[in-house]
């Protein structure tokens, strides 16, 4: 009944196609402007740009990847899974169209922030998530839906960082290596846990099912899951605060060792044969590979290197969220759960994006072959992926998808 009355209301929706579901506007224009951002920032690397900004260019590129992207990608996520959670109906046509927009004018008036008043960027860029949180809110108490009040949680925490970055900036500190910036990124790393414990275990289970494979992984959020999780909160906060220190250090290679038993326990290796399915699993790799890392640089004293962080900023965050966009476009637009040669290289790209971004601190040369590979992934996702986001849903042999 509940997809009845969803499908009912879209086709009701007389407007562009884009704004008929949350994940349309928000994967499609997330992808994009990664890519008008990387291009952005590659020319203030090369000294050829200089956007009227009161951001300098690093802590611009940390926040428009780690807050404006994310926070793209999370509205798209949350608008198409929250109706399923809730048994809502999802929000569509111009109130889509308005939330979206708020989250084009953050870009636009950070990047010109220089030529307005200076807590005008700061609060037209809030104002997104702000809103955002509070159609997730009313959603979540309309349907009762009380357990994923946790997800609402890292939403409002990641809101709170995004506050600080900006605080941060302002004050002329380098915000992207303040406290703001690893508020966020611990947050996107626990939203990366928490959703993907819930997702990975179950896409896998049911791949696994269709082709009649024995095995199963472990079911989603059982008791070792939850004292996985309950156990990262004091440890990432830990980084956060205190991210010079040995103990820090430790406790994040006790965070990467839980996580990959948790990863191992999925049972990922078995679906090889499906890329839309392991890229899951290598996505969420990323987690414990970047805990390991930075555990590993701050008790051999080479703390708080990039390199490190963007084990789970580019690769994390980068690889988990193309991972979801490309599986929930293909679902809700009515095709095949399978990924084609196109998808497997842009998960090749965006893996190769991560793994050179961390060795740049070896071969400083390395950042523009990482970027370059950033911008094939993204704008390889906006070229194949960006049809079927414009288009409406195919009215003959369609069928609920899975994301």
């Amino acid at each position: 009944m509940m997809a009845q009355k969803s499908a009912e209301q879209m086709r009701n929706w007389q407007g562009p196609a884009l704004f008929s579901f949350g994940f349309r506007p928000f994967f499609l224009f997330g992808a994009i402007w990664v890519v008008v951002a990387m291009c952005l920032w590659l020319a203030m690397l090369m000294g050829v740009l200089d956007l009227p900004m009161r951001y300098d260019s690093g802590s611009w590129h940390a926040h428009e990847f780690l807050f404006g992207y994310m926070g793209a990608v999370l509205a798209g996520f949350l608008l198409t899974a929250v109706p399923n959670w809730t048994g809502r109906l999802p929000i569509v046509g111009w109130r889509l169209a308005g939330l979206f927009a708020l989250w084009g004018a953050g870009r636009i008036c950070i990047a010109f922030s220089q030529m307005l008043p200076p807590l005008v960027a700061p609060v037209v860029d809030l104002a997104f998530p702000i809103v955002f949180g509070l159609m997730i809110l009313r959603e979540i108490i309309a349907g009762k839906n009380w357990r994923n009040l946790l997800v609402l949680a890292l939403l409002t925490v990641f809101t709170m960082a995004n506050g600080l970055f900006h605080a941060e900036a302002l004050a002329g500190d380098y915000a992207a290596q303040g406290y703001g910036q690893r508020l966020g990124l611990a947050t996107a790393v626990m939203m990366i846990a928490v959703i993907g414990g819930r997702i990975i275990p179950s896409f896998t289970g049911n791949w696994l099912a269709r082709v009649q494979h024995p095995v199963r992984p472990s079911p989603p959020m059982q008791g070792f899951d939850k004292a996985v999780l309950l156990s990262s909160l004091p440890i990432l906060a830990l980084w956060t605060l205190s991210p010079m220190s040995f103990a820090t250090g430790y406790c994040l290679l006790a965070f990467g060792f839980l996580h990959l038993v948790r990863l191992v326990r999925w049972q990922g290796h078995h679906t090889l044969a499906e890329p839309l399915v392991v890229v899951l699993h290598a996505a969420y790799a990323f987690v414990p590979l970047g805990a390991f890392a930075l555990g590993v640089d701050l008790i051999t004293g080479n703390a708080g290197t990039a390199g490190a962080q963007h084990l789970w900023m580019a690769g994390a965050i980068g690889s988990m969220t193309l991972a979801v966009m490309t599986r929930a476009t293909l679902g809700h637009t009515g095709r095949d759960l399978t990924a084609d040669k196109a998808t497997v290289a842009i998960y090749l790209c965006v893996f190769a994006a991560a793994v050179t971004r961390f060795l740049t601190p070896q071969v400083a040369d390395l950042t523009v072959l990482s970027g370059v590979f950033w911008l094939m992934a993204f704008a390889g996702f906006a070229f194949f992926y960006g049809p079927l986001l414009l288009r409406a849903k195919p009215k003959k042999g369609a069928r609920a998808g899975q994301g």
